[in-house]
């Protein structure tokens, strides 16, 4: 693994909390479904036999152990094992930066990332620990799986960057030199009032060139990236409680008004409104 002198990812995990839920750690005994509505990516680890795996938009595909999906945003699936190969046995898990399918982390991400794991040994000592704990029943086992689940994701992170295996979305972003550090400077501080020559000179080139290029890479603009990311990080905050006028401020919106106008024509109803709407669903779940 490389020295890092640009942190790409610090400024992501600061703002958005990563929540990983081991849930199948054994035999998997039948067609398992997974539905992009529930708002979550995932993990599937193969440790043994082989799986066909199904998505709508995707042709089949037939994988053996041991290989590791990682669906970064929220994508319907399914596994199939192939049970005339052998028993099948997975350690699966969801993943969660918050927000569910309006984050702006998941929304720039590639769909599903697929890493064969003899190709890369790097990864065996936390999939060891992953094991260790899947199949050693003990005292705390399900808090420490998750947990080994998100330092998993967060190594994947790092092992995309740098084997550049993205072409476009976020990950490509972040592993272009000269894109990685207008996405860190948006990311750092979104509060500030970004032009597009001020994104262009933290890149080091030239307007026209990082238009082109961001676009190609993130497939959008850089004003529209600025705007996805500042209404994202703006749901985190108001979900935390703090009040719409503050959040504006923190956003990079120059008055409550109009963060309020933007944030309703993004989400279709006012800060204010998707608040209640919020704490009405979360105390209607405690009851």
């Amino acid at each position: 693994m490389t020295t890092c002198t640009l942190d790409r990812l610090a400024s992501i995990f600061e703002r958005f909390s990563l929540h990983a839920h081991v849930f199948n750690a054994g035999p998997l005994c039948g067609t398992s479904s997974y539905h992009h509505e529930a708002g979550r990516g995932h993990i599937h680890v193969l440790k043994q036999g082989a799986i066909r795996v199904e998505t709508p938009t995707r042709p089949a595909r037939i994988i053996r152990a041991p290989f590791l999906l990682f669906y970064m945003k929220p994508v319907t699936h399914q596994l199939i094992p192939l049970a005339e190969e052998g028993e099948v046995v997975t350690v699966c898990g969801e993943i969660d930066f918050g927000e569910g399918l309006e984050n702006p982390i998941t929304q720039v991400m590639p769909g599903l990332i697929p890493i064969e794991l003899e190709s890369n040994p790097h990864l065996l000592a936390i999939l060891n620990l992953l094991f260790e704990e899947a199949f050693n029943p003990a005292c705390g086992r399900q808090a420490a799986l998750d947990r080994i689940c998100e330092l998993l994701v967060i190594q994947l992170l790092r092992v995309s960057l740098e084997d550049k295996s993205t072409q476009t979305g976020l990950l490509a972003g972040l592993s272009d030199p000269r894109l990685a550090k207008a996405l860190t400077g948006i990311h750092k501080e979104p509060e500030r009032a970004w032009t597009l020559e001020q994104l262009a000179n933290e890149a080091g080139m030239s307007r026209a060139s990082f238009a082109v290029k961001f676009r190609d890479t993130l497939g959008m603009t850089p004003g529209d990236y600025l705007g996805h990311w500042r209404l994202g990080l703006a749901k985190s905050l108001l979900r935390k409680g703090r009040p719409v006028s503050l959040v504006s401020d923190e956003v990079g919106y120059s008055s409550a008004a109009a963060f309020t106008r933007a944030f309703a024509g993004r989400f279709g109803q006012t800060p204010s409104a998707w608040v209640k709407q919020i704490w009405h669903n979360q105390t209607a779940a405690t009851h």
